[in-house]
């Protein structure tokens, strides 16, 4: 364990990185000896528009200047949840007209398989294999990874997994199933992206069966993919919509949106179907509203997401790369061995550059900027990857 941490603060692994952090701004990070680091996983898909957008940081500090928890959800009126939810519904299709906010994208997981279930009286799901969805208990039942989950049984009963983008087992999908669970670009499995055609059959498959449609764009959303939403590009729309990540501009905070006639299901029969304290915080929500003003109102930045994301396949060539696979700003690149991504990732790190692994894509390491990143910055980036994949593969 490494001496920055204290004994007494829980760990996920034996081998953090160990960056003892002072500050960060934009794309970048700086530690305590003052050496600054690209962040090119924007805190794992949350730093979408940069570290401590000063229009983000503007919005907590008016909203810590007036309130912060009154509540639990759903019982007081909040101006930050009301105009969240109304710019969210701006920016949606008809259909996801109402959103419900809760703390992270497990919970929305969660509840959003709730709430197929209420709205259908049904209890089936079908997933996907090399699926993630979270860590808690109900999403990692619908989770497609058996190395995860071997520790933790048993799970929610009524789970079956389908092979992604495998048109040949959508029959799994029947009038029994209440939800199939989704993510339109799978991210852990190492950016796995989906033949139009195979969303399009999902969702005929459920207009067929009454199943519920749910996208898992916790990682894909929020302008990652350079549309609002991955879905916009497939144009398939989902009957339950989950997001978190880069939704809070920073702050920790996710939502599950359907239709309000889906929605109010969740109020009666029984009461209090979906129940968070903290879902909702006004200060997250405010800091949620800023980040979408900056995307969609300040900055074209979700616009150049194609260019920018195309000159990093120009310039990440080497023999060692097995492939790179790329769907927006969400890219893997995978290389000979799992040895070799390691050392690739720590050759950056004494760079100055943040890459990091996929916990179920061992063999490729996960590049994930900011929005904000500029060309000079990716033509820099780019030339001290290859130079790490040479130095680590001997060529």
């Amino acid at each position: 364990m490494h001496d920055q941490f204290s004994t007494h603060l829980a760990q996920t692994s034996p081998y953090p990185i160990g960056i003892e952090v002072e500050r960060a701004e934009g794309c970048y990070l700086w530690d305590k000896n003052g050496k600054r680091y690209l962040d090119l996983i924007s805190g794992i898909a949350v730093n979408n528009i940069g570290h401590r957008h000063p229009h983000v940081v503007q919005a907590i500090k008016i909203q810590v200047d007036k309130y912060l928890h009154v509540i639990p959800y759903g019982e007081f009126s909040q101006d930050p949840q009301n105009k969240l939810a109304d710019k969210l519904a701006s920016l949606l299709p008809d259909q996801l007209n109402c959103s419900y906010f809760v703390n992270s994208g497990t919970e929305a997981i969660e509840a959003a398989l709730k709430l197929a279930k209420r709205v259908t009286g049904r209890h089936q799901i079908v997933a996907m294999k090399k699926s993630y969805h979270g860590g808690t208990h109900g999403s990692l039942s619908v989770t497609g990874n058996e190395y995860k989950k071997q520790q933790f049984r048993p799970f929610v009963p009524g789970v079956s997994f389908m092979t992604y983008n495998d048109l040949s087992e959508i029959e799994m999908i029947t009038d029994r199933t209440a939800a199939v669970l989704v993510e339109p670009i799978q991210g852990d499995a190492g950016v796995r992206v989906p033949d139009q055609a195979f969303l399009a059959a999902l969702r005929e498959k459920c207009n067929e069966t009454g199943a519920q449609l749910i996208f898992d764009e916790i990682q894909t959303g929020i302008g990652r993919t350079g549309t609002l939403f991955a879905f916009m590009q497939f144009n398939v729309i989902p009957d339950i919509l989950c997001t978190a990540k880069a939704f809070g501009g920073g702050m920790p905070i996710g939502a599950f949106i359907s239709s309000k006639e889906k929605m109010d299901m969740l109020t009666h029969d029984p009461v209090l179907g979906h129940i968070t304290t903290f879902g909702g915080h006004p200060v997250c929500c405010a800091a949620a509203l800023a980040s979408l003003e900056v995307l969609t109102e300040q900055e074209n930045w979700i616009n150049e997401v194609a260019e920018k994301a195309k000159r990093f396949r120009e310039l990440l060539q080497h023999t060692s790369i097995v492939e790179m696979r790329q769907f927006g700003f969400m890219m893997a690149v995978e290389l000979k061995s799992e040895e070799q991504v390691i050392n690739v990732i720590n050759s950056l790190l004494e760079r100055g550059i943040f890459g990091f692994y996929f916990l179920s894509c061992r063999n490729a390491f996960r590049l994930a900027p900011p929005l904000c990143i500029t060309m000079d910055e990716i033509e820099w980036a780019c030339i001290q990857i290859v130079e790490c994949i040479a130095e680590t593969s001997g060529k």
